[in-house]
């Protein structure tokens, strides 16, 4: 079975997410790119073999051939997009953070639950190693019950697109 998928947002993590479907997901087909500055979303489709490109996230949304989207423009779009794309009947993968403000959010979920679609939110660290050792250690009660921590990662340089 294959998923047609939409990206919104045609900057650095949005073309990585692309290129991630593209050449390492073979169920994926990203269908189409959008991104509010024209020429960022053809050249990601020219150089991705993305069949459509577009400056207006909408024609993702209202394509009935698309089934999920990934929402990687900027934060403040994210929470009405998410509504938008869940009214729609798109499953969803958003970067995070939802939004900054707590009712955005909740309004942002209830639009996903009363759609009854699929929402993953792009936690990078989710599994991440050094993390992971640190929640081991927490569970197996070698260092005790942290009160504070406090984290200081040097992320790579960004991956080549």
């Amino acid at each position: 079975m294959t998923i047609n998928i939409g990206i919104i947002g045609a900057g650095r993590i949005g073309r990585l997410h692309a290129a991630n479907l593209v050449h390492r997901i073979p169920e994926a087909r990203v269908a189409a790119i959008a991104d509010i500055v024209p020429e960022a979303a053809l050249a990601a489709a020219e150089q991705l073999g993305i069949p459509q490109a577009t400056a207006d996230y909408r024609e993702i949304l209202s394509n009935p051939e698309i089934d999920a989207v990934a929402i990687c423009s900027a934060t403040d779009t994210h929470a009405r997009i998410i509504i938008e794309a869940a009214q729609a009947g798109k499953h969803i993968f958003c970067e995070k953070p939802i939004d900054h403000d707590l009712a955005r959010i909740d309004q942002a979920l209830e639009a996903v639950k009363q759609a009854g679609v699929k929402l993953q939110i792009g936690f990078n660290r989710r599994f991440d190693a050094n993390f992971r050792a640190v929640r081991e250690a927490i569970t197996a009660g070698k260092i005790g019950e942290p009160h504070v921590i406090r984290i200081t990662s040097r992320d790579p340089a960004p991956p080549p697109v």
